[in-house]
């Protein structure tokens, strides 16, 4: 976390700003030792782990974690400290590392193997999912939803919008590695193809699904969504929630737009 600045300094290491009223704050190491120096506003996006993404989101060197597909600004030294490189490529975030170690040790004091239930067993693919992409939606919800659908629905996976899955020039949403492998149509290479989603009132919406090679990894993106963002009026922050209707396969897309605290389809 950004700390007081001790040492004296003129202008932010970011945005330049040198106002004699702004207090600096230590960012990150440099490569002389000493600390980058940040006003208010970007030590705050530092320290709340944003800062590539707000100030770098198209500069190259962006990757997913092999274990929950967040992405990560990999070979920039502010996000230094905040992945690990894996022994077989690609890497891991310090969130799902910790996880890791923690469940890793957990096994080894217990000296249990897990016996797999039934339920388990039926679970298994929801269960790979990381927390953070776990759906978490109401009974009424869902019976409000297989009602505009005409069929019942499964919830699947949600997302928080991040500033560059809410940038209409960019027009599209990172699918996580994990739930785009488990729940969308397989990829034989990196062309797109097209898909047909549903909104959560039973309108139908034409896409394009793909993935672009990311060193060993890919990252999986839902093209053309331009219309669709304009219409609900998505922006950062705003959370999208997949369902699949059963039976049938198809996929259903809804946004609870937290800034509003109101949903919509």
């Amino acid at each position: 976390m950004a700390s007081p600045s001790s040492s004296i300094t003129s202008f932010c290491f970011q945005c330049e700003d040198s106002s004699n009223s702004v207090t600096f704050r230590n960012g990150w190491r440099l490569r002389s030792g000493k600390f980058a120096q940040l006003c208010h506003r970007c030590a705050s996006v530092y320290e709340y782990g944003r800062f590539c993404e707000i100030f770098h989101p198209s500069d190259d060197g962006w990757r997913d974690c092999e274990s929950c597909g967040k992405l990560i600004h990999c070979g920039c030294i502010v996000s230094f400290n905040s992945y690990l490189l894996l022994d077989f490529g690609g890497i891991m975030c310090m969130e799902c590392s910790k996880k890791n170690f923690i469940l890793a040790r957990n096994r080894c004091l217990s000296h249990e193997t897990p016996v797999p239930t039934e339920e388990s067993q039926l679970d298994a693919t929801q269960t790979m999912i990381e927390p953070q992409y776990r759906p978490r939606v109401t009974e009424s919800k869902l019976q409000k939803i297989s009602i505009n659908c005409g069929h019942g629905v499964t919830p699947l996976f949600q997302k928080s919008l991040t500033a560059t899955d809410a940038d209409l020039t960019l027009s599209r949403l990172v699918i996580p590695k994990k739930c785009a492998e488990a729940y969308f149509p397989p990829l034989s290479g990196p062309h797109k193809i097209p898909i047909s989603i549903l909104d959560t009132d039973g309108k139908e919406w034409n896409f394009h699904f793909r993935f672009w090679p990311n060193s060993r990894s890919k990252m999986y993106v839902l093209e053309g969504l331009r219309d669709y963002m304009v219409s609900k009026k998505w922006q950062a922050g705003d959370v999208v929630t997949f369902y699949r209707i059963e039976p049938g396969q198809k996929l259903v897309m809804g946004l609870r737009n937290t800034s509003a605290g109101s949903s919509t389809s």
